[in-house]
């Protein structure tokens, strides 16, 4: 593999492409298990009719483990946003769509969504009541099968240049489980990015063309939060800490 087209730079992985394959490398501090669970997840989706890039082989390069796929020349939604803000509700609308479309699918191999957002609100800074409290809330609220993707934004939306097909990228945190979850994930992640308007244009029509009451899916925001915030980015801690205290349930 040749490592000298960098396309992408994210926390502790860079990207690379090589003719018509990428190789996303990681940070030493990943372990084997975190390599083989993103590849198993990406493996287990690529059986759905879902369009994702095929996993090519797994490496290791100088203590850096990689995983290699196919190339998919393009644009992400993110990035025709910010080149067409005209455009910024049909773009989103999109995002919606393939959204409903990957909920749809069922991959009964996958990790369950509610024991991850146990681990993960265990995992979390937050005092043993609150912990308490979130974990039965989680408990509370129906479980379900579902495809969700667990970091679904528009930077992980590509459309390929030749023929305007979309492709969903980086499934390391994929479950099956409640698609309203995976909403409220998506809703959180808008306002991380500080893009507010963003955050309301998609929630209004993820629960328009789900059928699905806006006030259920902010049921699951302190839970998303909570396990959002075991990522440890300070900038972001304070900011989830609110959601977690204030949100109202209805």
């Amino acid at each position: 593999m040749r490592l000298d087209r960098i396309i992408a730079v994210r926390s502790a992985k860079t990207v690379y492409s090589d003719g018509d394959c990428v190789i996303k490398e990681f940070g030493e501090d990943y372990s084997k298990a975190d390599i083989l669970r993103e590849a198993r997840n990406q493996a287990l989706i690529e059986e759905t009719p879902l369009n994702i890039p095929k996993i090519r082989e797994i490496s290791k390069n100088g203590g850096r483990w990689a995983i290699a796929m196919d190339f998919i020349p393009g644009k992400t939604l993110a990035q025709l946003i910010q080149e067409e803000p005209a455009r910024k509700s049909d773009y989103i609308g999109l995002m919606v769509k393939l959204q409903l479309e990957m909920h749809a699918q069922r991959a009964p191999k996958l990790d369950y969504l509610r024991d991850k957002m146990h681990r993960k609100i265990g995992e979390a800074d937050l005092t043993p009541s609150v912990r308490y409290e979130l974990q039965t809330r989680l408990d509370s609220l129906p479980a379900h099968v579902k495809v969700c993707h667990g970091d679904f934004q528009p930077s992980n939306i590509i459309i390929r240049e030749d023929d305007g097909v979309p492709f969903i990228l980086d499934w390391s945190h994929a479950t099956q489980g409640n698609a309203s979850a995976d909403a409220a994930r998506s809703y959180l992640l808008f306002h991380l990015a500080g893009d507010f308007s963003g955050a309301e244009t998609y929630i209004k029509l993820f629960c328009d063309k789900s059928g699905t009451a806006g006030s259920y899916v902010k049921k699951w925001l302190p839970i998303v939060a909570a396990s959002q915030s075991v990522k440890g980015n300070p900038a972001e801690r304070e900011f989830l800490m609110h959601w977690i205290d204030v949100v109202e349930y209805e």
